[in-house]
């Protein structure tokens, strides 16, 4: 019975232990970031930017059989570790920067092997590939490819202090492998609004643009899970679209109830507030870009859109005055909710 007490007792210490330590973990990361955002200052944007990426190496998207100059099919990456999603970074040593420089090396092998290093998940392998002569006397890989990616978002904010900027609240998401890529750099630009197609329950609406000679804004430095950011190359052109500084708020200060969004809908238009409510905080969560939960309530918003639509993530959130988050993501069944990230995880 005694042995029974004590292995209880020592669980129950452990728990307890466990409890605390991650309290405090958690505690002190939110300490750390709301203390980030003390006496900070950005200039809210809002309006519709493009966003061109390179990535570094080339990003493998897809595979298919290769018909060989001797009339028979071959599957050259069988039995090697490439799959969807890995980016190969170098070919027999060289790097690889684009698809181009690939193909080259590729069709200068002459069908000897090559050694390819590429990258999974961070972690780096080698293989050994042999490519294949086609009936139109290339060499190939059997391995579709792809060396950058674009779209469109809101550019959220410009940090004068630091010359930077952030945007979207969430990565660019390659759309054939469903990750975020792995750049090497990138450009925001101006962007024409060409339509908007409005969103209904269980159908997501969007954003139509286009970013063809775009004038460049900025350098993007980083494309991560909580945003896109950079340093701003056209000084010029951000102080004549920022809106007036406000301060950034700490999670602590962010409350349920009313708040404003500011977004662009038409191109001859500056951006324009939208009302909104806050719906749910979740103050503990550093992990995700859904800290808030918001719903539109603003009827010429909802008319226009339908509610929260893609072209929207990035859209700055003010709430007394101070910049509070950006939007992140929409609920397809009711596209009137959608979540939002908190500023001061943004501006870690």
């Amino acid at each position: 019975m005694k042995k029974k007490i004590i292995a209880l007792s020592s669980v129950f210490v452990i728990f307890v232990t466990y409890f605390f330590i991650n309290y405090f973990i958690e505690n002190k990361k939110e300490n750390m970031l709301v203390s980030g955002t003390i006496n900070k200052k950005i200039n809210p944007i809002g309006r519709l930017v493009g966003l061109k990426m390179y990535t570094r190496g080339v990003l493998v998207i897809g595979m298919s059989e290769i018909d060989g100059a001797d009339g028979k099919t071959y599957k050259p990456y069988e039995g090697t570790d490439i799959k969807e999603g890995d980016f190969i970074r170098k070919i027999n040593g060289v790097e690889i920067n684009n698809t181009d420089e690939l193909t080259t090396i590729v069709n200068s092998s002459n069908g000897n092997e090559i050694e390819i290093t590429a990258e999974k998940e961070e972690t780096t392998y080698t293989c050994k590939i042999k490519p294949v002569k086609t009936r139109d006397g290339n060499y190939m890989l059997g391995l579709w490819i792809r060396d950058a990616a674009c779209g469109i978002g809101t550019l959220t904010y410009y940090d004068k202090s630091t010359k930077s900027f952030g945007t979207l609240g969430h990565g660019l998401i390659d759309v054939d492998t469903g990750k975020i890529l792995n750049i090497k750099n990138g450009e925001i630009v101006t962007s024409k609004i060409v339509s908007i197609v409005k969103a209904e329950k269980d159908k997501t609406g969007e954003i139509r643009g286009i970013i063809d000679d775009g004038i460049v804004i900025g350098n993007i430095e980083k494309n991560s899970k909580i945003g896109v950011y950079g340093k701003i190359a056209n000084e010029n052109y951000i102080n004549e679209i920022s809106l007036p500084e406000v301060s950034v708020a700490s999670r602590k200060e962010i409350k349920e109830g009313k708040a404003k969004i500011i977004c662009q809908l038409e191109n001859d238009e500056e951006p324009k507030e939208y009302n909104i409510e806050i719906k749910k905080v979740y103050k503990s969560n550093s992990k995700n870009n859904k800290s808030m939960l918001i719903k539109v309530t603003d009827k010429n918003l909802i008319d226009k859109t339908g509610g929260i639509i893609p072209g929207m993530s990035g859209t700055p959130i003010i709430q007394n005055g101070k910049f509070i988050g950006a939007i992140t993501n929409v609920l397809v069944k009711n596209p009137e909710y959608g979540y939002a990230i908190f500023a001061d995880l943004m501006l870690q």
